[in-house]
């Protein structure tokens, strides 16, 4: 019997012990539990990048800064461009004042390291969304491609024309800005094609385009667009004439969907970015511009809604209700950011990927309802 009793008494014992530490062990597990948060705790809740960019007062915008007709900084600060003009839309949703952006310049080296670490608040600098950078070593997430673009060559058409191929680069070398999907592509490219190719990378691309102008070089390449833009530029500042220099294959050697980014698991944030990019595709389809929105406000029930009317969704999302109006009637819709930018280096919506999707594109938005 006192053996049991005495079994009785230390099985008390250790259940007193065990709960009397419960008090003292519940800092330690919150401490634990905190320390594993990251860095952006509470993005996508109260306290986000919206209530960030709400309480500055303005966004911060990463952007290339040097990318011909997508984001070209001025010597005031701001910059110009389809990219830059997609940054001033975002402004125009949440502050209805399209100028309250501040502009980032970012290498393509290093910009994602600039977005992670939260100093600025969205990515929009000709970034392909790819699997790796998706869901592998980057982990950022992607809104809609805003632009379909396809990495080309450019070279002297003395030496190569639109029909050539990795068999007429072997032995050449490329200059392309590194940290980009560029790298990679051409590499494979060459490899699969059996040619032997040299890749010289420097830290911007105006470098790269610097060095092909001055014969360091026999080859440039990057997204197609880009070099469209750089050769048009040329071309009007008499440095070389019309037909000097050709781009090729005409068909491009990758997939280049090209759009905002912005950090991970911040659904808030991202709803808000995405469904600014689709208010404009949605004017765009129903012809609603900048200078008729006043109009074709109430076109149909869904651009009521969309524009701040009756079942609007915006106040559910953070924004004031007219904040996609304020988009189109500052910025514009897609056409017309497209058109104002890109049409004059050359890049025409009209049989390209970036058609409307009943013309032909994959230019497409979801609806609003």
């Amino acid at each position: 019997m006192w053996k049991r009793l005495i079994v009785l008494f230390a099985v008390l014992a250790l259940a007193a012990t065990a709960c009397g530490g419960t008090e003292e062990a519940e800092p330690d597990e919150t401490t634990v539990t905190t320390e594993a948060l990251p860095d952006d705790v509470g993005q996508g809740a109260e306290g986000g990048t919206l209530a960030a960019v709400q309480a500055r007062g303005e966004l911060v915008c990463g952007v290339s800064g040097s990318a011909v007709a997508f984001s070209e900084t001025q010597p005031d600060g701001s910059a110009t461009g389809f990219d830059a003009d997609y940054c001033k839309a975002v402004a125009a949703a949440i502050f209805g004042d399209a100028t309250k952006v501040q502009f980032r310049a970012l290498t393509a080296a290093e910009r994602f390291d600039v977005l992670k670490a939260g100093d600025i608040d969205v990515l929009i600098r000709n970034t392909t969304w790819t699997q790796d950078r998706d869901a592998g070593t980057v982990s950022i997430d992607f809104g809609p491609t805003t632009y379909y673009d396809g990495q080309q060559l450019m070279g002297v058409s003395s030496r190569f024309n639109e029909n050539s191929g990795p068999a007429d680069v072997d032995g050449a070398i490329l200059c392309t800005n590194a940290g980009t999907t560029t790298e990679k592509n051409i590499s494979e490219w060459a490899r699969v094609g059996g040619a032997e190719i040299q890749v010289q990378t420097v830290e911007t691309f105006p470098e790269a385009m610097e060095a092909f102008k001055a014969g360091s070089c026999d080859l440039v390449t990057t997204d197609g667009s880009g070099l469209v833009g750089n050769r048009a530029t040329e071309v009007a500042a008499g440095t070389i004439a019309d037909g000097d220099w050709v781009i090729f294959p005409t068909a491009p050697i990758s997939k280049e969907p090209l759009g905002p980014a912005y950090r991970e698991n911040d659904s808030e944030w991202a709803d808000i970015i995405n469904w600014v990019v689709f208010a404009t595709v949605i004017a765009d389809e129903k012809g609603v511009t900048s200078a008729n929105i006043d109009d074709m406000r109430d076109v149909d029930p869904e651009a009521s809604r969309l524009f701040g009317g009756e079942g609007e969704f915006q106040t559910a999302m953070g924004l004031p209700a007219d904040a996609f109006y304020q988009v189109i009637k500052q910025v514009g819709n897609y056409d017309e950011i497209y058109s104002r930018n890109l049409n004059p280096v050359g890049l025409q919506r009209a049989g390209s990927f970036n058609a409307r999707f009943n013309e032909g594109g994959m230019i497409y938005a979801p609806p609003a309802r």
